[in-house]
């Protein structure tokens, strides 16, 4: 039986109701307040990239080889050096420590054990190190600016030290997007500490007494131990859009930042082919196409869209990775086809995190894998090695170079 593993947790969810992700989305909602589940399931704005990243993978259909025997699939690929049992990475989910009591350990335990790559954001409430002592598997380190050259410089020194084996530089938040549910939700009120701002939206807490135990448990309002600014300790929670506004990363940042980080540095954020070539010639070992999940600029293409422009780009030589809208097995081979080397998932795992904790994550990883090998089997393809594009059909308007 698929249970959470601690007694605050709520329900048990158990494998008739925890078929796919979306099952795992309803059991988050359930859980979590309104302000923290809204906080993981929203987008930018009217949220119309979020929904085109989920369409797009609609709009891709598949042509299967049928009379095909395939007893077993490959899942096996390598990402810049590092050997994956499936082509699947848990991309960077800042304050997950909110969703679940240390969420990121939770998080890297459970990808690790999958034998899949797991990335921490900057922003998480976890100190690195622990979540390095956390996990079996390989990690990467996600690399946002705030506090500036200063502050990014020891936490590149404490990922290195701690084991992490990749660098992601984050390159698409000039400010932060502009989320509505966030606003409505009373986020900013809730983190000011003042009673009379945070009465009006107190109640949605409350109302999640599970959750609210076992945040109050953790810690309560948290602040951000890889943020170590000089002379003021760890950054606050309350600190992080007006931080982030201040440290946009620019292409001559990673000049120094390829100096620091003599290991794998992976761009992510990148939506166009003359972004991909500038990434490039900036030192980069892979990329991420993404559009941060719909929550910066609202109106963007769907990262899958946007794959094949990044790949016409760069070329065979260079590994691209997507992320953005996977859902399903399905999704991920869809990418593979257009020519991703793996994809990244974020709400995706978050669902199951926020669910279940570490039982969830792990529950979200299972059902990507089953739906893996059995979109393959009906393909007719016994390796993820196999997929190109002669298994996909997209419109033609994608494949504009």
């Amino acid at each position: 039986m698929f249970r959470s593993v601690q007694h605050d947790k709520a329900r048990a969810v158990q494998p008739p109701r925890v078929i796919n992700i979306e099952d795992l989305r309803r059991a988050a909602k359930r859980r979590l307040p309104r302000v923290v589940f809204d906080y993981v399931d929203g987008g930018a704005e009217g949220e119309q990239t979020l929904r085109a990243n989920n369409r797009a993978f609609e709009t891709a259909t598949l042509r299967p080889r049928c009379a095909v025997a395939t007893p077993a699939c490959d899942l096996r690929t390598t990402v810049i050096g590092a050997s994956l049992s499936m082509p699947l990475i848990l991309a960077p989910v800042g304050s997950s420590r909110l969703i679940y009591p240390r969420g990121e350990e939770a998080a890297s335990r459970a990808a690790g054990r999958a034998g899949i790559v797991y990335a921490l954001s900057t922003l998480s409430g976890c100190r690195l190190e622990d979540v390095a002592a956390a996990s079996e598997g390989p990690l990467w380190y996600q690399l946002y600016l705030v506090g500036g050259r200063e502050c990014a410089l020891p936490a590149i020194e404490r990922a290195k030290a701690a084991g992490f084996s990749a660098l992601v530089v984050t390159i698409d938040t000039a400010v932060a997007g502009m989320r509505e549910r966030d606003l409505r939700n009373g986020v900013k009120e809730l983190l000011s500490g003042k009673l009379g701002s945070m009465l009006p939206f107190v109640t949605q807490l409350l109302t999640r007494p599970h959750w609210l135990a076992g945040f109050l448990a953790d810690g309560g309002l948290m602040k951000f131990p890889n943020v170590v600014l000089l002379g003021k300790g760890p950054m606050l929670y309350a600190d992080v859009t007006t931080a982030l506004e201040q440290s946009v990363v620019t292409w001559e940042d990673l000049k120094w930042i390829r100096q620091a980080w003599s290991g794998p540095i992976v761009i992510k954020g990148i939506h166009t082919g003359d972004d991909a070539r500038r990434a490039v010639d900036a030192g980069a070992d892979a990329l991420v196409v993404s559009n941060h999940g719909g929550r910066q600029l609202d109106g963007v293409a769907p990262s899958l869209q946007m794959l094949p422009e990044v790949l016409a780009a760069v070329g065979d030589r260079f590994e691209v990775l997507l992320d953005g809208g996977i859902r399903r097995g399905s999704d991920i081979v869809k990418a593979l086809c257009l020519g991703a080397r793996a994809v990244l998932v974020g709400r995706a795992y978050a669902y199951g995190l926020g669910a279940a904790g570490e039982s969830g994550v792990a529950r979200a990883i299972e059902i990507l894998r089953a739906d893996l090998v059995r979109t393959l089997k009906l393909l007719g393809c016994a390796s993820i090695a196999e997929l190109d594009r002669s298994y996909v059909d997209v419109p033609a308007d994608w494949l504009r170079k």
